[in-house]
């Protein structure tokens, strides 16, 4: 993994075109679905799967797309994944399109913000309500601007790149599995196999503090986005994905024939997929010099980000820990819980 700075996107010399579609499924042994998706047009602003969102030009303002997956039982994990998606949409449309510069920077940080605005809501609502306390979701969230995506994830919903027939994987699950893959206690195939892979680390909602994965990807022309629940993740392996983005040029085909892969697999989650292919010579042409790979993006000068007096962000009621607090909780909190499930393993 590659620590870089600013990827500022600067001006493109000719057009890119988004053609985006998703879909959600129930699944095979599940009684409701607490999936969510969005995709939008940030420079209309449109989020829907109309004509004009299926099928536009990237603006100024870029475009969003957000995979969600709920948890807390009955309808909480449901209302979490909803409130994620209308949170983040609505502070990405109203707030980022007002800001005076169409920067890298800015939109990472927009994104990340959105992220953290949406576990407030989420967090402060269970709290409010004694039915849905401990409700939660994961959030994957892809921002393309200029020649570039930026990628803001809380949880373990993962987003693939597709490039030249070969998948590479851009999130890096908050899981505590992946954890223990990190710290060489575990190899890749023995917690892709083990009961408590899905026990994640980090989602929106249950904790008052987020620490958000904010990195980015340079982009390339007829490149495939995918981002999916692990519904689909955990049934479909990154080389069949590639399989099917392949077969399948059209996005609305390939979503169907992943979540048909999925169910065919027992389906024992909600199936979630959204599905971006990206052409125009807007975009450089792939070649075997393109690596793709997950890269930290660095926010610089924070102290010197003005946040916009809006309705989204002025009623907090709690005081922002910075940055370095929050990431130091998380540490602790992922640290526990890997040398209890290292202590778990060495026992059985």
């Amino acid at each position: 993994m590659s620590r870089q700075r600013d990827p500022d996107p600067g001006p493109t010399p000719g057009a890119v075109h988004v053609s985006v579609f998703g879909k959600t499924d129930l699944g095979r042994t599940r009684d409701h679905n607490e999936d969510t998706f969005l995709v939008a047009n940030l420079s209309a602003p449109s989020a829907s799967l109309k004509p004009e969102v299926r099928e536009h030009e990237l603006g100024p303002r870029g475009s969003l797309c957000v995979v969600a997956d709920g948890m807390g039982g009955a309808a909480a994990g449901e209302l979490a994944s909803a409130m994620a998606a209308e949170a983040i949409y609505e502070h990405m449309s109203s707030v980022w399109p007002t800001d005076n510069e169409a920067s890298a920077q800015r939109f990472a940080y927009r994104m990340r913000e959105a992220l953290e605005l949406a576990n407030h809501r989420i967090h402060g609502h269970a709290r409010e309500n004694p039915d849905v306390r401990g409700m939660g979701t994961t959030a994957t969230v892809v921002g393309i601007l200029g020649q570039s995506l930026y990628l803001a994830q809380v949880g373990d919903s993962r987003a693939y790149l597709i490039r030249r027939g070969q998948t590479t994987q851009l999130t890096k699950d908050q899981s505590l599995m992946q954890r223990l893959v990190d710290a060489g206690e575990l190899t890749e195939q023995e917690a892709e196999d083990s009961q408590r892979k899905n026990i994640i680390l980090q989602a929106l909602g249950p904790e008052p503090r987020i620490t958000v994965d904010l990195t980015y990807q340079d982009l390339r022309r007829e490149d495939t986005l995918v981002l999916c629940s692990d519904g689909l993740s955990g049934q479909v392996k990154p080389e069949e994905i590639a399989e099917v983005i392949g077969a399948h040029p059209d996005p609305a085909q390939a979503c169907t024939t992943l979540i048909e892969r999925a169910n065919e697999r027992g389906g024992p989650d909600n199936i979630t997929v959204v599905v971006v292919r990206l052409s125009g010579d807007g975009l450089p042409a792939a070649d075997e010099g393109s690596p793709a790979g997950r890269r930290v993006f660095e926010l610089e000068g924070e102290d010197d980000i003005e946040t916009e007096e809006h309705p989204a962000v002025i009623d907090e009621p709690e005081p922002v820990l910075s940055p370095r607090r929050s990431a130091i909780s998380f540490m602790w909190v992922g640290l526990i819980l890997a040398l209890i499930a290292i202590a778990l393993l060495v026992l059985r």
